[in-house]
């Protein structure tokens, strides 16, 4: 184990599992190599390779475990602390009528075509800019939306990473 107990990786497993939507799997897998970081940067380029070097499927599963945005789970109250306040971030817990119609056709069609939810780090995004990129998006060839939705769900982890690390610092 490189000099790192059982217990430190558990505490990095507990501690880092939310990190990627419901696939504390990543944290495991990552823990004996990421216990020693100090930095968030070393710990998501770690989770990241984690993602990248998985099978196809657990990849896909990866990704089928994120929400749709501004979709049912956000109105039922059922999505994760983490994508509450992301979605809540870029407005889409504001959404006027219009535009949640839209995002739901968007969802619809973006499903349909990929075989899993459209993925994007929207933290620092607009609803326009969202819907410009769903838009966009749609327009890619599986393989490539593949690699797309794998790259952005890296942004939301680096991003959920820096955000734990911010408030530890407060507190």
């Amino acid at each position: 184990m490189n000099g790192t107990d059982k217990s430190s990786l558990d505490d990095f497993v507990q501690r880092y599992s939310g990190i990627y939507e419901h696939s504390p799997w990543v944290a495991r897998e990552a823990a004996a190599e990421a216990a020693e970081c100090r930095s968030v940067e070393c710990i998501a380029e770690i989770m990241a390779d984690c993602v990248d070097n998985a099978s196809s499927e657990r990849q896909l599963a990866l990704i089928r475990a994120h929400p749709d945005l501004a979709g049912k789970a956000q109105i039922a109250g059922e999505l994760t602390a983490d994508s509450s306040e992301e979605q809540a971030r870029a407005g889409l817990d504001r959404c006027s009528a219009e535009e949640y119609k839209r995002f739901q056709d968007l969802n619809d069609r973006y499903l349909q075509k990929f075989g899993f939810p459209f993925v994007m780090a929207v933290r620092d995004s607009s609803r326009a800019e969202i819907l410009a990129a769903f838009e966009m998006r749609l327009g890619n060839d599986p393989r490539l939306e593949f690699e797309t939705a794998l790259t952005e769900i890296h942004k939301i982890a680096r991003l959920r990473l820096r955000a734990m690390r911010a408030k530890e610092l407060r507190q």
